[in-house]
């Protein structure tokens, strides 16, 4: 299918991978036809992908008209790819929120309705981590669950109702004191000013490290089972790696496509009792704690096993399977944040109990945020709450003109 015009691109996807949904939702949006390939439509399209991958098989694969491609393309690669501008209307703010996710999103609708001047600068889909999520069942208000993207697409209509700028396909490079103002540099080059700042740029799934993982990556090693697990239908057997809600749950939606599920953890399950109980109750599970994964094994470039030690008597264990999904936690979004920005072991921002970082003027909310419970209804909670001590902030520092009052 092409979507008119012609301009040489190909997105290789797949209807039910989320990511392949969000790099045509982007395309659509600033009108660059594709040739969209449906890998389960078009024979020869994974061969084709392990063919650009080196064995690899990562929707969406976008491939340019000089042949060149990305693989999972985030929005902000995709502008620069294709010399799209991202532009701020102007260059002072009330504040500027880092991150479209459920926490800056809601950051937003609340400062656009207490007459703060926002904008939220997003590199990738806004939505974040929730808009990948197939089924989102534990939010309120929705007693037969949402899709993710429909969750997050509401997020946006939201913001945008309130006229709430929203500034897609770039990222943020630092922020600094200058003087009195916050300047935020975006990669773009282009300076933000404003007297208060929120960091909600979330977190990624962190990696195991250890031998073959990296080279293995969509190869037969994911860290999204909604995402991937589609590609495994009909397997023998995939294995998950880890032991909290993400992992069990991930592992629940993986049993809807293969004969058997695995679960290595390196301590005791630390998921909810309930999801603990469907998993343990489940024939498809085995469940190993006390295992550690020291090595990540291929095969002519394709994922064939991992090997684990056992924690009380060292002896080694090969597992192999199809594939290897990785939920061993979180690691947060703050490489472009300097040293004077405290943060703890794990590398999330220390806030104080206003949810203001070290750095005067700078919020953080979110799972970026120490502390932070990583769960969607919490995010939303933490954007609520650092916009009100950020209006708290504006207004002790008289940077409103108008007094504003609670919703």
């Amino acid at each position: 299918m092409t979507t008119g015009g012609d301009s040489g691109l190909t997105v290789i996807g797949a209807g039910w991978c989320p990511h392949c949904k969000r790099v045509k939702k982007f395309l659509t949006s600033h009108r660059v036809p594709y040739q969209n390939v449906d890998i389960d439509e078009h024979p020869g399209a994974v061969d084709r992908l392990k063919e650009l991958q080196q064995g690899g098989q990562i929707v969406p694969t976008v491939v340019y008209a000089d042949g060149s491609h990305d693989v999972n393309p985030s929005d902000e690669v995709l502008a620069g790819r294709l010399g799209i501008k991202a532009v701020a209307e102007r260059s002072a703010y009330d504040l500027v929120i880092a991150g479209g996710g459920p926490a800056g999103l809601t950051a937003a609708i609340y400062a656009a309705r207490e007459g703060i001047d926002a904008i939220v600068v997003e590199a990738n889909a806004f939505g974040g981590q929730a808009a990948i999520s197939g089924r989102i069942d534990n939010y309120p208000g929705f007693p037969e669950g949402i899709g993710g993207a429909e969750l997050a697409d509401r997020f946006v209509a939201q913001a945008r109702r309130y006229g709430v700028e929203l500034l897609p396909a770039v990222s943020v490079t630092s922020v600094r004191h200058d003087g009195a103002d916050l300047v935020t540099t975006l990669a773009s080059g282009q300076d933000l000013v404003s007297p208060a700042v929120i960091l909600a740029t979330g977190s990624t799934y962190r990696r195991l490290g250890v031998p073959g993982e990296e080279a293995l990556i969509g190869a037969g090693v994911h860290f999204c089972a909604t995402c991937d697990g589609p590609l495994y239908r009909g397997a023998d057997e995939v294995l998950v790696i880890g032991g909290g809600n993400s992992a069990l749950e991930e592992g629940l939606h993986l049993s809807r496509f293969v004969r058997r599920v695995r679960v290595l953890a390196r301590s005791e399950l630390t998921a909810s009792s309930l999801v603990q109980e469907r998993v343990m109750s489940d024939p498809q599970f085995d469940v190993h704690t006390g295992v550690d994964v020291v090595e990540v094994e291929g095969d002519d470039g394709r994922f064939a096993a991992v090997v684990t030690r056992d924690a009380d008597t060292g002896a080694l264990h090969r597992y192999p399977a199809a594939a290897a999904f990785v939920f061993i936690g979180m690691r947060p979004n703050t490489e472009f944040l300097g040293p004077e920005f405290e943060r703890d072991e794990s590398g999330f921002l220390v806030t104080d109990a206003t949810m203001q970082t070290r750095v005067a003027g700078v919020f953080a909310a979110g799972d970026v945020r120490s502390g932070a419970t990583k769960q969607l209804g919490s995010a939303v909670g933490d954007g609520i709450a650092a916009l009100l001590m950020v209006r708290s902030h504006l207004e002790r520092n008289h940077h409103v003109g108008r007094v504003l009052v609670d919703a």
